[in-house]
C-alpha cells in the first residue's frame, strides 16, 4: 500500500469528478482510479510529476498546497490514505493539471503555500517588516536613558538578532512540523499556525534566561578581555553570518542545524581575530561527531519504531483496536519521560518519578478519550466486521512473523482507524517538539544578542549574561515571523522529498527523533535535533526498502551539513572585517 499525497477525503465532496477538476493540483497527475467514482478509496501513487514553480526550489510548493476544507478530525482527512483497488486510466490529462495550477503559478511563494491571495501575502510581509523595524523603539533593552550613539547601536543589534531568529524559524520549524505535513496529519496552514503559537510560547516561557558570552563553550573568553569593540563586532558578525547561511539553506529547502551555524560563525571569528588558542578544538570535534551520531541514532530509532508498529499493530487480528490500545501506552511512556527530563519536579527521585508518572497517566487518559470519542464509530464497525475464522487464521499466522519481516498493511476501515490514531499521535508529538524547539533554539539568536547588548551598554560582568524578558519575546517573534514567511520551504524537504510519509511513518520518525534527542541530551552526547530528525525520516524509508529513500535529496542535505561550519566561519570573518571598519568610522565621526 502506498499513500496518496492528497490532504483531502473523498467524502468531503459528493462529486469525485468535480473534485478532481477543481483540485487537480493537489494530486500526483500520473494516475486516476475508477474506485474514486464509487467514493470508497483514493488512487494509488504511481510516479511523481509536478509542474515546477519558478519562484521556489523544484516541487517544494506543489507538494504543500492545500485548499481550505472542513475536517472531520483536527488533521487531514483519514481516508485520504486508503489503498486503491484499481488503476484504470492512470493518467490525468495534462491540460487539466495545467488549468488547475495556472492561477497559482503567478502567485508569490507564501501565497501559493497558504493558498491566499498575493495581496494578503504582501500585507503580511509588510506588517511583519514594519513590526520588526518599529518594536525595538518600545523595548527597554534599547538602552533607555543612554546616549544616542548607544541607542542607535542597540537598535542595530536588535535587528541583527531578529534576522537570526527569523532564519531559525524559517529553517528549524521543519524539525517539529515537517513530518506532520508530509504525512497529511496537518495541512501547511494548520502546521504553521500551531507552530507559531507553540514556538513563541516555548521561547518566551522556557527560553534560557542566562547565557554565556562565549556561546556553547567554543571560544576562550580570556582571549578577548579588554577588546570590547572587537568582541561586539564579532558577536554581531556571528549573528549575521549564521543568519545568511540559514537563509541560503532555507531558500533551497536544506534542513541544517542552527546550532552548528552559530558555532561555525564564532569559530571563524575566534580563529582569525583571536588565533588558534581562542578556539576549544575539543568542543568543535564533538560538534563534528554529531554529524554521524545524530542521523545514525535517529535512523536506528525510527527503523525499530516503524517495524514495531508493523509487527504488533498491522499484523494484529484487529489493527484498529491494536492502534487504539497502543496509543495511550506510547503517550504514557513519552509524557512520563519528557516530564522527568524537562519539568522542575521534586529533587527526591521516588517522588519525581511519581510526579512524572502522574503527568504521563493524565496524558494517556486524555488521548484515549479523544480517540474513543472521535473514532468510536469506526472501532465498533471494525469489531462487527471481524469474523471468527479470519481472527483465528490471522492469529496463527502472526505467531510465525519475525520482527523484521514484511507485513501487509490493513485496508478499508482498519486502515482509516490506524491512520486516525497515529494522526492524533503525530500532531501531539509535533506540538511537544515545537514547544521544546522554541525554548531551546531561541538561545542561538538571543544569546549572542544579549551578550552584544551587555557589552554595548556596559552591563557585562563575568562570563554570564542575564537575558531580559523583552529580548526573549523579541526572539520568539522573530522565529514566528520566519516560519510563517519561509517555513514551508524546509517543510517540503522533510515531509515530502526524502521519502513518502503516512501518519504511522511520520509518527515513527518524530517519536524516535524526540526520544533520541531527549536521552542523548541527558547523557551529554553531542546531538543535533535537525540531523536526528532527518536520519529518522531516512530510517523510516529504509524500513520500507532502500529504493524508498530519494538518494539525491539525502546527498544534498548531507553536503549542506558538511559546509555549514566552514561557510559560517567565512561569512563571520568577512562581516567582522566590515563591521570593525564601520565602527571605527562611526566612532571617529561621533
Amino acid at each position: 500500500m502506498t499513500p496518496s499525497y492528497c490532504l483531502y477525503s473523498t467524502r468531503n465532496t459528493t462529486n469525485p469528478e468535480a473534485f478532481f477538476l477543481h483540485n487537480c493540483h493537489l494530486f500526483v497527475p500520473r494516475y486516476r482510479s475508477s474506485s474514486l467514482i464509487h467514493g470508497t478509496h483514493l488512487p494509488r501513487k504511481d510516479s511523481l510529476f509536478f509542474k515546477p514553480y519558478p519562484l521556489l526550489p523544484k516541487s517544494s510548493l506543489s507538494l504543500l498546497i492545500s485548499k481550505p476544507t472542513r475536517f472531520a478530525h483536527p488533521f487531514a482527512a483519514l481516508s485520504s490514505f486508503a489503498e486503491a483497488e484499481g488503476e484504470e486510466g492512470r493518467k490525468i490529462k495534462a491540460e487539466e493539471h495545467q488549468e488547475g495550477a495556472k492561477t497559482d503559478d503567478d502567485l508569490p511563494g507564501m501565497a501559493q503555500a497558504f493558498h491566499i491571495s498575493s495581496s494578503t501575502a504582501s500585507a503580511i510581509s509588510i506588517c511583519t517588516a514594519f513590526a520588526a523595524l518599529s518594536l525595538p523603539f518600545f523595548m527597554k533593552s534599547l538602552g533607555q536613558g543612554l546616549g544616542l550613539k548607544t541607542k542607535l547601536l542597540s537598535y542595530v543589534t536588535l535587528l541583527f538578532g531578529f534576522f537570526m531568529a527569523w532564519n531559525i524559524g524559517a529553517n528549524d520549524v521543519a524539525n517539529a512540523m515537517g513530518t506532520s505535513v508530509g504525512s497529511g496529519a496537518l495541512t501547511i496552514r494548520q502546521a504553521v499556525l500551531t507552530a507559531a503559537v507553540l514556538e513563541f510560547s516555548g521561547a518566551f516561557l522556557m527560553g534560557t534566561h542566562v547565557t554565556s558570552t562565549m556561546q556553547k563553550g567554543i571560544l576562550v573568553a580570556n582571549v578577548f578581555q579588554g577588546r570590547d569593540t572587537l568582541l561586539f563586532a564579532g558577536l554581531l558578525s556571528s549573528l549575521a553570518a549564521a543568519g545568511t547561511w540559514l537563509q541560503v539553506a532555507s531558500y533551497y529547502g536544506w534542513p541544517v542545524s542552527t546550532t552548528h551555524c552559530i558555532i561555525g560563525s564564532m569559530v571563524g571569528f575566534g580563529l582569525i581575530y583571536g588565533g588558534p588558542g581562542a578556539v576549544f578544538w575539543s568542543s568543535l570535534a564533538k560538534v563534528a561527531s554529531s554529524w554521524v551520531i545524530s542521523p545514525l541514532m535517529g535512523a536506528l530509532g525510527s527503523f525499530l519504531v516503524y517495524k514495531f508498529i508493523r509487527r504488533f499493530v498491522y499484523s494484529a487480528p484487529n489493527p484498529g483496536q491494536a492502534a487504539a490500545a497502543a496509543a495511550p501506552i506510547a503517550v504514557l511512556v513519552g509524557v512520563t519521560a519528557i516530564s522527568f527530563a524537562a519539568l522542575p519536579l521534586s529533587k527526591t527521585l521516588p517522588l519525581a518519578l511519581a510526579q512524572a508518572l502522574a503527568c504521563g497517566s493524565a496524558g494517556a487518559i486524555i488521548v484515549d478519550r479523544i480517540i474513543r470519542k472521535q473514532l468510536g464509530h469506526l472501532l465498533i464497525e471494525s469489531d462487527s466486521s471481524q469474523s471468527e475464522p479470519r481472527q483465528k487464521n490471522t492469529t496463527t499466522h502472526n505467531e510465525s512473523i519475525g520482527f523484521l519481516a514484511e507485513v501487509a498493511g490493513p485496508k478499508g476501515t482498519q486502515l482509516e482507524i490506524v491512520y486516525g490514531v497515529f494522526g492524533y499521535m503525530q500532531v501531539l508529538s509535533a506540538c511537544f517538539m515545537s514547544f521544546a524547539h522554541g525554548g531551546n533554539d531561541v538561545s542561538n539568536a538571543i544569546g549572542p544578542l544579549a551578550a552584544a547588548l551587555s557589552i554595548l551598554q556596559g552591563s557585562a560582568s563575568g562570563a554570564e549574561i542575564v537575558i531580559p524578558t523583552d529580548v526573549l519575546a523579541w526572539g520568539g517573534f522573530g522565529i514566528v515571523a520566519g516560519l510563517m514567511m519561509w517555513g514551508y520551504r524546509v517543510i517540503a524537504t522533510i515531509g515530502k522529498k526524502i521519502t513518502e510519509l503516512t501518519p504511522t511513518r511520520g509518527f515513527a520518525a518524530e517519536f524516535a527523533a524526540a526520544s533520541v534527542v531527549l536521552f542523548a541530551s541527558k547523557l551529554g552526547l553531542p546531538i543535533s535535533a535537525t540531523h536526528t530528525l532527518v536520519g529518522a525520516v531516512v530510517g523510516v524509508g529504509f524500513a520500507r526498502g532502500l529504493n524508498s529513500v530519494r538518494a539525491e535529496t539525502v546527498r544534498e542535505i548531507v553536503a549542506s551539513w558538511a559546509v555549514t561550519i566552514p561557510v559560517g566561519a567565512l561569512f563571520a570573518v568577512f562581516y567582522t572585517w566590515i563591521l570593525t571598519k564601520l565602527l571605527s568610522i562611526y566612532t571617529v565621526s561621533v
